[in-house]
């Protein structure tokens, strides 16, 4: 399986400015990714580039200092603020003598780590598979050997690699299948939700940005909520009652992140629909991050790939409490709340959010009896 960064192991953070705008906000995010996936990080090195280095993303020099680095912090794994391809993985694993996991690793490693349900962890499984297949070549002599046999072992003259190769395709197919079946399940109880007409409501939003909080204070469920990275991975749904109207179903989903791995929105593709066949999306923002603007664009980019991108917001501004704000709410030209101040910490402005979800419910029982009546 992939090379994992195991809690607690010492780790050096790499990052190279190449001039793109959020870069201090990126290393940032780094070291919060390395801290939620159990390393101690002792060292960072950082430098700027026009490019990438062929060989090894950051160049013979600056290879050297971040041996020198690993040396003298006594760590044992490199974790760097950017994909590698499998060549350059592999050339500095052969230099540095030690793991080396970019970006998309460290990311499956945290999704490895907090997947809890039988399709939590199938979802992170394939993600991790199809990463690994372009990997398998790391330099040792075992993969190089020739097998013999028939059957798991191997045809004559297939070689470890090829053996791997095939078991990982076999072992996605798979995968690919149950998660299939899965999705076809979710189809049959969203159509039997819209039969009942029980309007459907998912949040979406940046990692950390108080998702699972809001979640519980709404329904008040259990549902595990930290002050950390991807705390929640699996999609939760429960039923919350609104006044003078019918019941919503309201689904958690997971947070989205910069540069999230394609193979992870491929692989959580079942569980993100939920997103995509919502009646209404709360996105959740951290209102006392100064990367708030860029966190909603990257989510906002991530629901355009899932085909969610039109499917009515509320943008659910939190963490008032944090930036010393009010609770509070906005309408938009025609007459629709769009924006909501509030504190899931503490309660301030929840009944602004439900507020949103009634008025949202009434317009869309009124769009249901004006199509009867024009059937």
């Amino acid at each position: 399986m992939l090379d994992r960064p195991d809690g607690g192991d010492a780790a050096v953070l790499v990052s190279l400015d190449f001039g793109e705008a959020g870069y201090e906000d990126s290393l940032e995010e780094l070291r919060q990714l390395a801290l939620t996936a159990g390393l101690d990080v002792r060292a960072t090195v950082e430098g700027r580039r026009p490019k990438p280095d062929a060989t090894y993303f950051v160049g013979s020099g600056k290879a050297e200092e971040v041996a020198a680095a690993l040396q003298a912090s006594e760590s044992s794994v490199v974790v760097f603020n950017h994909d590698l391809s499998p060549s350059q993985q592999r050339n500095l694993e052969r230099k540095l003598e030690c793991r080396v996991v970019d970006r998309t690793g460290l990311i499956l490693e945290i999704f490895a780590q907090r997947a809890q349900s039988f399709e939590g962890k199938m979802q992170v499984e394939l993600a991790q598979l199809q990463h690994l297949s372009t990997r398998l070549v790391r330099g040792w002599t075992h993969l190089e050997r020739q097998k013999g046999g028939i059957g798991m072992r191997g045809g004559p003259g297939e070689t470890q690699i090829e053996l791997d190769r095939r078991m990982i395709r076999e072992r996605v197919k798979s995968l690919k299948e149950k998660l299939d079946k899965l999705k076809r399940q979710r189809g049959l109880q969203r159509r039997a939700r819209k039969r009942s007409q029980v309007m459907s409501v998912s949040l979406v939003g940046y990692t950390n940005a108080g998702k699972s909080t809001l979640f519980n204070r709404l329904t008040q469920s259990g549902v595990y909520a930290a002050d950390q990275l991807f705390a929640t991975l699996d999609t939760t749904s429960r039923k919350l009652y609104i006044p003078e109207g019918g019941p919503v179903v309201l689904s958690d989903t997971v947070g989205f992140i910069k540069h999230l791995p394609h193979a992870l929105v491929d692989a959580f593709g079942a569980t993100l629909e939920e997103a995509a066949q919502a009646d209404l999306l709360l996105h959740v923002i951290d209102v006392s991050s100064d990367s708030r603007d860029d966190q909603i664009e990257q989510v906002n980019k991530v629901l355009d790939e899932i085909g969610a991108s039109q499917v009515p917001q509320v943008m659910v501004l939190n963490k008032i409490d944090r930036a010393g704000l009010e609770a509070g709410l906005e309408r938009d030209e025609y007459g629709k709340i769009y924006k909501v101040w509030v504190s899931a910490q503490s309660g301030a402005g929840m009944e602004l959010v439900r507020q949103a979800l009634s008025e949202h419910q009434q317009r869309l029982k009124e769009a249901a009896q004006s199509y009867d009546a024009v059937a």
